[in-house]
């Protein structure tokens, strides 16, 4: 399998990227929690925006992967360092929302029996598709990724490295497609219960909130 892909495609110690995707594909991230998070709220068809977002966020970084922009950031490290800590703000400061509106729904009165399945507040979120491919960008797991991991696999040699790329990117996005699914279904199946239970609704999006000023603050700590 390996001679194959490396002579069709270019792709060299494909299990090793195969399994290395995988893993870090399942690893908690801004944009698993985000996806997780809308399903849970809000249902499944704006969790698949969410998640079409990521999808465009991962394509757009794999390009600028492919384009050679990984080694513009690594030779300039100020670059490097406007990039992740504009990232790391904005991670940052989405956590803080989510950890406000957690707040706000824990003080605010308790709906009378009648009322408990209308809760405005996941209706004034922002488009899911526009706020995933923004997390997707900033996405520190994404980022070093496809920086540092991605572009190993890449046979220089090879006469079309762009097939190389597409191939390693369709594998990605499988692999990412795959995952989200599932996270949106088990997120679906939460719904009604966090639709029901005002406090535990209110701390999974805390939780999230805290989750996502530990991926800001993980960012603005990481390096090359």
């Amino acid at each position: 399998m390996n001679a194959l892909f490396h002579a069709s495609l270019g792709i060299t110690d494909f299990w090793t990227f195969l399994l290395g995707t995988i893993f870090i594909v399942i690893l908690p991230g801004p944009n698993s929690m985000y996806v997780l998070s809308v399903a849970a709220q809000r249902g499944v068809r704006p969790a698949y925006q969410g998640a079409f977002g990521i999808f465009a966020g991962d394509l757009i970084l794999m390009v600028l992967s492919a384009c050679g922009v990984a080694s513009l950031l690594k030779a300039s490290p100020a670059l490097f360092y406007v990039v992740k800590y504009i990232g790391a703000a904005y991670l940052g400061w989405i956590g803080l929302q989510m950890l406000i509106g957690c707040w706000r729904k824990l003080r605010a009165p308790a709906p009378a029996e009648g009322e408990a399945a209308a809760v405005p507040a996941p209706v004034k979120e922002s488009d899911p598709f526009r706020k995933a491919l923004i997390i997707s960008l900033m996405n520190p797991k994404a980022i070093l990724f496809f920086i540092s991991f991605f572009i190993q696999f890449v046979d220089p040699a090879f006469p079309n490295p762009v097939l190389s790329f597409i191939g390693l990117g369709l594998i990605c996005q499988v692999i990412s497609f795959t995952y989200l699914t599932a996270i949106i279904f088990v997120g679906a199946r939460l719904a009604e219960t966090f639709r029901r239970r005002r406090r535990l609704s209110a701390g999974m999006g805390g939780g999230v909130g805290a989750m996502f000023i530990g991926f800001g603050a993980k960012l603005a700590t990481a390096t090359l």
